[in-house]
């Protein structure tokens, strides 16, 4: 999508890099994709159901 600006993990470089990033700029929408494929494809979320994957994931310990 024109004007996503992308990141990644700042953790993205303690395991060689093996992340996703993601654009959470857009209005209304948040994409994922593989760090290491970025013309592999684009997952799309609604903001509401990123925030609860990843509220998720905070909580049994998957991300810091």
């Amino acid at each position: 999508m024109t004007g996503a600006r992308w990141r990644k993990s700042t953790k993205s470089g303690s395991n060689g890099g093996d992340c996703v990033e993601v654009a959470d700029n857009l209005p209304g929408v948040v994409l994922v994709r593989d760090s290491k494929n970025r013309d592999g494809g684009t997952l799309t979320f609604t903001p509401t159901s990123w925030r609860g994957f990843v509220d998720l994931a905070k909580e049994i310990g998957a991300v810091g």
